[in-house]
C-alpha cells in the first residue's frame, strides 16, 4: 500500500507536495476504512477532486514515473516549466510485507542522471516513536555515500549514474542491495494504473479466455453493475453473426483482415434476456468502461494490488461510482487500495463513505499549485465536521479547488461581433 507520495518540481508542481494516506487514529469513525500494519495506519481509499488542468493527473503521472524508475522502465517526467531547475525530486513510502520503507531521488533532466537515492526502513513502537533504518544514500552534489552492504561501499563513487543503484550492478552479491531491489520493484509490480477515458480492455479479454480464479468474481461485478445483464463471456463466434461489409474493389479473400484486438473486442458478448449481443456494438459507452475496469478492480481486491485510477466517474452512473469506492473501504478488504482523480461531488460523503483524510484538493493560482486535504479544515475554524454538508461548502468555494467559469464572457464576445456587422 501506497503510505505518501512526494514530489516537487515535478510536472506542474513547482513547490514540494505531500499526498499522504496516513490515518488519523484520533478518528474512530469509519475504522473499517484503515488497514493496519504494525503501528502504521492507512487509509485503503483516496479521491482527489480540483478543476480542470488543475494538476489532478498530474499526481498520477508523478506515481507513475516513479513505478517506471522502479521497474527499469526509464524516467518519464518533466520539469516545472517555470522553475529553475531541471532536477524533478520525487519519493514514496510505501507498505510491502507487513514493513514500511521510503524510497527518495532526484533526477537531472539536462544531465540526465539521478544526482540523489536515498531508500530507509521506518519502524514505529507503540508510543509513536519512529526509528530510520538507512540502507542506501547516494548524494553526488554533497559527496556522501553510504549503503549498509560495507563490501559495495568502494563501488558507489565510480559508478554511473544514468540509471538507479538496484539497476546498474548485480544485486545477488550484496544482501541488503537485493532485498531493496525484491523490495522496490515488488512494489512497484502491484501497482495498476487506468485511465477511464482509455481503459485497455485486453486484461478482462485474457481473464475470460484463460478462466482464470478471477474469472466468475469479475463477470459477476460485471453483472451485479448492470442489472439487465444476464451473463457476459468471450465467445467463439458460432452464436453471434456479424455482417461484415464487403468492399467489391478488393480481392474477396481480404475480407476478414481486421486487426487482431478487434477481432477479439468482437467476441466479447453480453446476454440480455437470453440473446446474446456483441458488447461493442450493442452496449453503452458505460457499459463498457465496467467490463474493461472489472478486471483491474477484482485482482486488486484479491491479490492486494494498488489501483491508480483517472477520472473514476467518467461515464458511469454516481451509485456505481459509490459502489466501487465502498467495496475498497469494505471490511473485507484488507490489503487493496484505490486512488482516484474526480469531479462527481456526490462521492464527497463523510457522513456514509469517508473519512477526512480521504478527501483531497488540488488548487491552481498564478503562483503554484497546492495538495491539501480535507482533514486540514478544523471544526472550530472552519466549521468543518463529519457531519457537514460539503458538497454545499465546496459549490461555495469555501473549500477551495473549485473552477470559476466566465464562458459568459465568450457569448458577450459573440454578440458584440454580430452588433458590430
Amino acid at each position: 500500500m501506497i503510505v505518501e507520495i512526494r514530489a516537487e518540481n515535478a510536472f506542474i508542481f513547482n513547490e514540494k507536495v505531500v499526498f499522504s494516506l496516513k490515518a488519523d487514529m484520533r478518528t474512530k469513525k469509519f475504522v473499517s476504512n484503515v488497514c493496519s500494519f504494525g503501528n502504521f495506519n492507512i487509509v485503503k481509499v483516496a479521491g482527489i477532486y480540483g478543476p480542470n488542468n488543475s494538476g489532478k493527473t498530474n499526481l498520477l503521472k508523478c506515481i507513475n514515473a516513479i513505478t517506471d524508475v522502479l521497474l527499469n522502465k526509464g524516467f518519464f517526467a518533466l520539469y516545472n516549466l517555470f522553475s529553475k531547475s531541471t532536477i524533478v525530486s520525487l519519493g514514496v513510502s510505501f507498505i510491502f510485507e507487513g514493513k514500511l520503507f521510503s524510497y527518495d531521488f532526484k533526477y537531472d533532466t539536462k544531465k540526465e542522471e539521478y544526482v540523489y537515492e536515498l531508500f530507509k526502513e521506518i519502524t514505529k513502537d507503540s508510543s509513536g516513536n519512529e526509528k530510520t533504518d538507512t540502507w542506501l544514500e547516494r548524494d553526488i552534489s554533497n559527496s556522501k555515500l553510504y549503503v549498509k552492504d560495507k563490501k559495495m561501499s568502494d563501488m558507489l563513487s565510480i559508478l554511473a549514474r544514468n540509471n538507479i543503484l538496484i539497476h546498474l550492478v548485480n544485486t545477488e552479491n550484496f544482501e541488503y542491495m537485493r532485498d531493496m531491489k525484491r523490495i522496490l520493484t515488488g512494489f512497484a509490480e502491484k501497482v495498476d494504473f487506468v485511465d477511464m477515458n482509455n481503459i485497455p480492455i485486453q486484461k478482462t479479454i485474457n481473464v475470460l479466455k484463460n478462466k482464470n480464479s478471477i474469472c466468475n468474481k469479475m463477470v459477476s461485478f460485471i453483472k451485479n453493475a448492470d442489472l439487465y445483464m444476464d451473463n457476459f463471456y468471450f465467445d467463439d463466434l458460432k452464436n453471434i453473426k456479424i455482417k461484415i461489409p464487403v468492399d467489391n474493389t478488393k480481392p474477396q479473400e481480404n475480407i476478414f483482415n481486421l486487426p487482431e484486438g478487434l477481432i477479439e473486442r468482437i467476441r466479447l458478448t453480453s446476454v440480455y434476456k437470453g440473446v446474446p449481443v456483441p458488447t461493442i456494438l450493442f452496449d453503452s459507452t458505460g457499459t463498457k468502461k465496467i467490463a474493461a475496469l472489472a478486471s483491474y478492480i477484482i485482482e486488486a481486491l484479491e491479490q492486494g494490488r494498488i489501483l491508480i485510477v483517472d477520472e473514476l466517474d467518467s461515464s458511469i452512473h454516481f451509485k456505481l461510482a459509490r459502489a466501487i469506492v465502498a467495496l475498497f473501504n469494505n471490511e473485507l478488504n484488507d490489503k487493496a487500495q484505490l486512488i482516484f482523480t474526480v469531479h462527481d461531488i456526490t462521492l464527497m460523503d463523510c457522513q456514509n463513505l469517508f473519512r477526512k483524510e480521504q478527501i483531497w484538493f488540488v488548487h491552481k493560482d498564478p503562483q503554484q499549485v497546492y495538495l491539501y486535504s480535507l482533514a486540514e479544515f478544523s471544526a472550530e475554524k472552519d466549521k468543518i465536521r463529519d457531519t457537514t454538508d460539503l458538497m454545499e461548502k465546496y459549490k461555495k468555494g469555501v473549500l477551495g479547488a473549485l473552477p470559476e467559469p466566465e464562458l459568459i464572457n465568450s457569448l458577450l464576445e459573440i454578440r458584440s461581433e454580430e452588433v458590430s456587422k
